[in-house]
């Protein structure tokens, strides 16, 4: 058996596991995001999953109820102004992402793999078209997440989803999860509106 089923057996059983450990930190969440401003607990959004076909992603409303909903945050112009008190700690945190383990359970996504691109994030879809990188299930996190998130320029990201799609399996998996952990404690790559600022920082690691 090739490695995307056992990749499939693995997303199944920590993302269900992670669901039923995780459920008292959910509610909580839920609820600090009820009192602190009205609008739903989630933010459901339609991005672009295996082979390009749809689905809504799942994220705990870190926004204003009138906030741009099919907007990239870093085409906002002021996005600090449309996100929530309790919206801001939860991104810095990275604690917003947590419903996307329902998304991993069903099936939509994986633990590792490309983040799942908007549906109108053309240029994203295209350049990722090049590398194969939409022909896999979408990640929770990913190998351009772990080398630079919010910072990297959307060629480089792409080039970074073609780089896992040759490399994936086991150790590079286990290598995106560990570091995710590690930069998520220290808020690695937030940039709010940021169009990213580290293709010369990639452009130094090709050989």
């Amino acid at each position: 058996m090739n490695y995307l089923f056992w990749k499939r057996v693995i997303d199944v059983i920590l993302s269900g596991i992670g669901l039923l450990v995780l459920w008292p930190v959910l509610l909580l969440i839920a609820v600090t995001i009820k009192m602190d401003s009205k609008g739903p607990v989630l933010f459901k959004q339609r991005r672009i999953g295996k082979g390009k076909t749809e689905f809504l992603i799942l994220k705990f409303r870190t926004m204003y109820t009138d906030a741009p909903e099919e907007m990239p945050t870093h085409l906002l112009q002021n996005p600090d102004a449309l996100i929530t008190k309790v919206g801001r700690f939860l991104r810095k945190s990275s604690l917003d992402e947590l419903p996307q383990l329902i998304n991993i359970f069903k099936g939509e996504m994986s633990i590792v793999g490309p983040r799942p691109a908007l549906w109108n994030q053309c240029d994203l879809i295209q350049e990722r078209d090049k590398y194969g990188a939409n022909d896999i299930r979408p990640g929770l996190t990913g190998w351009a997440q772990v080398n630079g998130r919010d910072e990297l320029e959307i060629d480089v990201k792409a080039r970074l989803d073609g780089e896992y799609i040759i490399n994936m399996g086991l150790a590079i998996d286990a290598s995106c999860f560990l570091e995710t952990l590690f930069g998520v404690l220290k808020s690695d790559g937030v940039v709010e509106g940021g169009t990213g600022t580290k293709k010369a920082d990639f452009e130094s690691m090709k050989q």
